[in-house]
């Protein structure tokens, strides 16, 4: 789709943020595991328009236990379905594509843009991730616990086209579990320790390094603050929250929330770049959910979402602020609501606004703009930006 009018860079911006205030939310809710109840809800608008959407649309039950979710191009989504061993793909509607089969206990999902999907499977990988033509598989040791090997501790980088391994990177911290946040070159991952004597942390690692040939210690940075739910913003930073499960006390201990500037932390060995913040209320709002089990920032608009998981086996709740983090409102979703994703507004495409054709040429004023038409001084490497009336990717 193009727009034609007369638009300079600013007037171009403006359009995307008038787009930017339509909210549609894809929410993975993974249900109880071995029940065959893991539901999909879709928010629309300040709206829970259903909490069985893919029933719905599809006359069938999704499966048992979904693990991720992620959008894979413009008329493609796909879902992990952990227990029940497949890989659902949807558009963007909610209607059934095709599923493949027998993946077993798949996890999570990666997209090199559209070509190919990478799937993970829990007997050892977990986190999956692509950057610049390489996967970053982030492994765990699998049931380690109840096993009795020993976790995995290492990211293993493989060749996305031929899945060959390249190099493993051995970060030191053990059962690197859950899904990785990305923003440009930059990777979080959570380490969850072992349950007993071994605490959970977070590791940031360069991806840009780990290509460039870089000995393991200058690829990564652990912290002492575990992500277990993260997320990337749209400004290049990582939102977290994190806590560890501890069988000795049989509780979760305190919740750490931080915010994470990759860059900053690299740039000072560690020293600073991770603060205890978040935007507006969303530190005072998260610290009075039961159990928080998700944090997502709308690519496209900024609002940030967080999910509340209750008691694990009862209905939890999806919570929404604007774009400078000012609480909105919560609304009742299903069991364990885990995994979100945002679909674009109208005017944008996935991974991006639509080309803007301007009538006569306006002057070129060279000023950066957020998807948020708010102007950039620093972009992030690998975000999307607006220039002149037109999208691009900021490269390293």
């Amino acid at each position: 789709m193009k727009i034609k009018s007369i638009l300079s860079a600013a007037a171009a911006a403006l359009i995307t943020l008038s787009a930017a205030s339509q909210e549609r939310i894809i929410l993975v809710n993974e249900g109880v595991w071995q029940t065959d109840n893991g539901r999909v809800s879709y928010f629309d608008n300040g709206k829970i328009v259903s909490n069985r959407w893919f029933r719905d649309r599809n006359g069938y039950k999704l499966g048992d236990t979904p693990n991720d979710i992620i959008q894979i191009n413009d008329n493609l989504i796909a879902i992990a379905v952990n227990w029940s061993n497949i890989v659902q793909f949807i558009s963007p509607e909610g209607n059934a594509v095709a599923a493949t089969e027998d993946v077993p206990n798949n996890r999570k999902l990666a997209s090199d843009g559209g070509r190919y999907v990478y799937v993970s499977s829990y007997g050892q990988p977990e986190g999956i991730a692509y950057y610049k033509g390489k996967i970053f598989v982030a492994n765990t040791g699998g049931y380690a616990y109840t096993e009795y090997h020993d976790f995995e501790q290492t990211v293993d980088v493989l060749d996305a086209v031929t899945m060959k391994k390249e190099r493993s990177i051995d970060t030191g911290k053990i059962n690197l579990y859950g899904k990785m946040s990305q923003t440009g070159q930059y990777l979080l991952i959570n380490s969850a320790g072992d349950c007993y004597e071994v605490k959970p942390c977070g590791i940031i690692l360069d991806c840009q390094a780990v290509i460039d040939g870089k000995p393991d210690s200058e690829c990564f940075i652990v912290t002492e603050r575990p992500c277990t739910f993260s997320t990337a913003t749209n400004d290049g930073k990582f939102l977290a929250v994190g806590s560890g499960y501890s069988y000795i006390s049989s509780d979760y201990g305190d919740i750490s929330f931080s915010t994470i500037d990759p860059k900053r932390v690299f740039e000072t060995a560690g020293r600073e770049g991770i603060t205890e913040t978040m935007p507006g209320t969303m530190l005072q709002d998260i610290r009075q959910l039961a159990m928080p089990y998700g944090i997502y920032v709308n690519p496209y608009t900024g609002y940030y979402y967080a999910t509340d998981a209750s008691d694990y086996a009862s209905s939890g709740r999806l919570l929404q602020w604007d774009n400078h983090g000012q609480y909105i409102g919560s609304w009742g979703v299903y069991i364990n609501p885990g995994h979100i994703l945002a679909l674009p507004p109208d005017g944008m495409h996935f991974g991006g606004v639509d080309d803007i054709v301007a009538d006569t040429p306006a002057p070129a004023d060279n000023t950066i703009y957020n998807l948020q038409g708010i102007p950039v001084t620093n972009p992030a490497p690998g975000q999307v930006y607006i220039m002149n009336g037109r999208k691009f990717i900021k490269q390293n």
